[in-house]
């Protein structure tokens, strides 16, 4: 029998928290939903953290996730900018936290490596790989949502993998394990 787990995956921030949803059956991932809880129209940025902690337990409360992986804070040069992600990050952990969750954080470029090949790939390629990945009809006009589903299908890739990755000999090692993201 195949093993199941649900993966719920956190883009976080304070004008914008995508997320989204993949079922694991065995090794294949099938997509449940993603979305975005739009932070932009409230001005209190302790509104703001309350709200993001209620919208991820709701979602944990809903589709009961095994595993959340979350994406870190990238280093940027305005160190208030940082300080709020960081926030954001910090409430969404500890609502998965508090339903004893695990948590996986990725950096955003190992999160770009998983999906796309490259760690400098836009917001777009991940978006249009998680599309063909997944067979999605029809992509959000924001992309924080394929951001918070691309975390969720960095860590399938990852999961029970040492942190180092894959290895691969050559292209055609990478070609024989990745044969549904080469396109013929």
């Amino acid at each position: 029998m195949a093993i199941e787990k649900i993966i719920l995956g956190i883009d976080p921030g304070t004008t914008i928290m995508g997320f989204g949803l993949i079922k694991v059956i065995g090794k294949k991932m099938e997509f449940i939903q993603m979305n975005e809880l739009i932070l932009k129209k409230y001005d209190d940025h302790y509104l703001k953290l309350k709200l993001i902690f209620e919208r991820t337990i709701e979602l944990i409360d809903t589709y009961n996730p095994d595993e959340i992986a979350i994406e870190a804070p990238f280093f940027g040069k305005n160190v208030q900018s940082m300080l709020k992600l960081g926030r954001a990050q910090g409430v969404a952990m500890a609502a998965g936290l508090s339903r004893e969750i695990p948590i996986t954080e990725y950096l955003p470029k190992k999160i770009k490596m998983a999906i796309t090949g490259s760690g400098s790939a836009s917001k777009e390629q991940v978006a249009l790989m998680l599309k063909s990945t997944l067979n999605l009809k029809t992509l959000p006009k924001n992309l924080d949502a394929t951001d918070g589903l691309a975390a969720a299908v960095c860590h399938f890739y990852n999961s029970g993998k040492v942190v180092g990755g894959k290895n691969y000999t050559g292209w055609a090692s990478f070609v024989k394990q990745n044969e549904k993201r080469v396109k013929k």
